[in-house]
This record gives C-alpha cells, structure tokens and sequence, in this order.
C-alpha cells in the first residue's frame, strides 16, 4: 500500500520505517523543516560560537525495549550514543537514592528493595514507609483502582520519602504532580522499569535527540527510496472510493494514497479529520476525546555555569515555590560543552523571564554557584511537551473509525498503558504500521 504518514516525530518515523519493512510504500510529511518532533536538536549561540541544543533534556531508561531495538535497526548504537546509569535521584545535599550495579542475574526487586535499604538522608522510618508501600505495590500485581491518584496511592509514605522520591519521580515520568497523576500508570511505569533486569537503568543522551533517531530514520528510509517531504503541511485528508486524498501545502492537487497515519499531534489531529464534514462526522468520537486531552508544559533553562562540574550527570533537585526546577544535567559530561547545565522544570507554568529569573537563584543556593559565574544561555518552552496523565483519562485509540482499517492515529498520546515518553511514541507507531498488515 502507498501510505501517507503525517508528521515526522518519534512515531511517524517509527511507523513510517516500520511500514517499509513490511512492504508497503509510506510518504512521510513534516510540516516543519526538522524531523523530531518534540524530541528534536535546535540551534544556539554562545559566546559566538554555535551551539547545539535538544528542545527538552529526554531521559530514556532499560525498559524502552522498542526504542532502543528501533535505534539499532537504524545503525545507531544504544552504547555508543547513551550514557547506562544505575537509576539515580541523588540531590546536591547529598540525599537520594541510587540502585546498585548488580550482576543481571539478581532478581530486580531485590535490587531496588536494596537500593530503598541504602538511601541516604532518610530515617528507618522513612525507608520501612516506602518497603512497605512497595511490598504491597508487588502483591497486588501493581494494580490499583482506576480513580486512584499517586497522592492517594504513596499516602501511607512520610513526607520525607514522599518529597524526596515519590514526587520526583512521579513528575519525571509523568510530567503531572503527584496529587493530579494516575496511580495506575505509575504502577505500570514501576512494574516494568524497577521489576525487570536493567529496566531502571537511566539512559542519558551523548548526542543531540535528532542524531539518536529521526536523523537516522530519513537516511534509512531515504535509502529505501522512501524520501521524508520536510516542510510539507498536510492541509487536508478526504475519503475517496478508492482510497484517500491528501492535500499539502507543496503541491497544487491532491495525492492519492491507500492509507493515512495520523502521527502529528492529537490537535491538529483532529483538526483535520473536523475539516472534513464527512470525517467530521464518521470520526466525532476519536476528534471528541482528542480534544478533551489536557497538556502540560515542559522548561529546559540552560545555563552556563563556568568551571562547574556536578558530581553526576543529572541531579535532583529540591523543588518548591521559588524554586521550579526538578531536575538538572551537567551537559559537559553528556557530550556537550564544560560548564553547560541543563535545569528540567516539568509541569511548568509562568511567565518565562521570571522562570528564568528562579531557576538562576536556585542554581546558586542548591548548586552553590556564584551568581558572576552564571550565563544563561536559552530557555526552551513546549508548551504541549505531554498531555495530562490523570485517573480514568479516556485517550483516543488507534484505529480512528471503527470501520475502516486503513485511516489510524499513532503517537504517546494514543491508548496504550503508557504515559508520554519516547517509547510510548515508537510503540504506538510501530503498532499502526503492523495493524496495517
């Protein structure tokens, strides 16, 4: 089947690679010039010299089992291009927690019940909190009431452990606070990176986020005579007898074509399938609960720290009013220049000059830097980086019309058992790619 892909991020290149694979001819559209998504490169200046960026500080982990077979399909290798970390939330005050380099042959919940035992900056009391909490996390198979948000699922933590660890790692994998986040999905997350060998382990990006994947996914299609039409805008999709018509903005008529895959944003989305009275109407369920996602924002202030070098690539950090960031990564060590840090403000709201303004205070108080040797270099704002992951949220399917197989939507926001991450978005696509045969 000739199959138009619309959008170029980590699913339309997933599903488009994938649909070659299987014999069919995919055309990837991408309205932008860049391939990505909102996993991409971006340019920058500093100090004159230019300088590359990610739009947002990703952290893959063990358990991205697609993403990471993807990438070696693709020629790129997981070991050469990602740094492997124990799974680490350390603060600067020394607090934390990090999981021991143990053989793969110990069973990981042993590991991550070792790794709670040995925290520091918690009491007794503190970590028998969390021991209990996943003791009985693990009995009941990790399943819990749908309505159940993680606030409600950890209330038996002390406050310790439930600022310390919890929040962190619940808005991390998330991107919704603790008192807003489906319990049911964090349990998901939890089962299957803490409980299978390697799962936990952090992955962090050596290179840029394009050269990890999209890059390589327009040679390898490329290659296979499956060229991407970047800065293509798909203006419109319309059900013909035969098959479909798609519109672009690089073309004066429409373009025939067997099957549509929907890999754009679940916005826009939905935007084209409402210009279509007839798809309008056939797919008002998919465009109804597409429109009804709630999103949040994700910051990446980066700083230039001169002469700083953290203890670990990444950091967590103590966040609270006045001081937004959760997270921050030491860019020198992950490839990029000495001295650049990368401070991650997940669920982020405000004005950006102020964001900017906290971040550089909570730099020098948690960070110990001095103010004079401080730079900030950007601040990247997306503003749609996930959408809410709340209890009972209704996410629309793959399949967009009930009786037609060959118009789908692939994309982290898509039904799946994952929250918005890198491998929620290959997933999906590469499950559209074989739900077409």
């Amino acid at each position: 089947m000739k199959v138009a892909v619309i959008g170029a991020g980590w699913a339309g290149c997933a599903a488009a690679v994938e649909l070659s694979r299987r014999g069919h001819q995919p055309v990837l559209f991408e309205a932008s010039r860049q391939a990505g998504g909102r996993a991409r490169s971006l340019s920058a200046d500093l100090n004159g010299q230019p300088l590359l960026l990610d739009n947002g500080q990703h952290i893959l982990i063990g358990a991205y089992s697609q993403t990471l077979g993807l990438m070696q399909d693709l020629g790129v290798d997981p070991g050469e291009h990602l740094l492997r970390l124990p799974l680490t939330l350390q603060f600067p005050d020394g607090q934390g927690l990090r999981l021991p380099s143990w053989p793969a042959w110990v069973p990981p919940a042993l590991v991550a019940f070792a790794g709670i035992c040995r925290a520091t900056g918690y009491s007794a009391a503190d970590k028998a909190s969390l021991l209990r909490a996943a003791l009985g996390w693990q009995r009941a198979s990790f399943e819990c009431p749908a309505d159940w948000t993680v606030a409600r699922l950890c209330q038996g933590l002390t406050p310790a452990m439930q600022q310390g660890l919890i929040d962190p790692l619940c808005v991390s994998a998330l991107n919704t606070t603790t008192e807003q986040a489906s319990a049911q999905v964090f349990l998901r997350v939890l089962r299957d990176s803490l409980f299978q060998p390697g799962g936990a382990d952090l992955l962090l990006p050596l290179t840029d986020l394009s050269r990890l994947l999209p890059d390589a996914a327009l040679r390898w299609l490329a290659a296979r005579e499956c060229p991407a039409r970047l800065g293509a805008r798909v203006t419109q999709i319309a059900r013909t007898a035969p098959g479909w018509q798609v519109s672009t903005t690089s073309t004066n008529e429409p373009e025939p074509f067997d099957a549509v895959v929907l890999a754009c944003p679940a916005l826009e989305a939905a935007r084209l399938l409402a210009a279509d009275p007839a798809l309008a109407t056939a797919a008002q369920a998919w465009i109804k609960q597409a429109q009804s996602l709630r999103y949040e924002a994700i910051a990446t202030v980066y700083v230039q720290a001169s002469g700083a070098s953290l203890p670990w690539p990444m950091l967590a950090l103590h966040a609270c009013a006045g001081a937004p960031a959760q997270f921050v990564f030491d860019r020198g060590q992950l490839g990029g220049p000495a001295g650049l840090l990368a401070f991650v403000v997940s669920a982020s709201s405000g004005d950006q000059a102020q964001l900017r303004k906290e971040v550089m205070t909570q730099a020098m108080r948690q960070l110990g830097l001095a103010d004079s040797h401080l730079q900030h270099v950007q601040t990247v704002v997306e503003k749609r980086a996930t959408f809410a992951c709340m209890p009972g949220l209704q996410r629309p399917p793959l399949q967009v019309m009930a009786n037609d197989r060959t118009l789908l939507a692939c994309g982290d926001y898509v039904e799946g058992p994952y929250p918005a991450t890198l491998e929620g978005a290959v997933r999906a696509g590469l499950q559209a790619a074989r739900h077409l045969g």
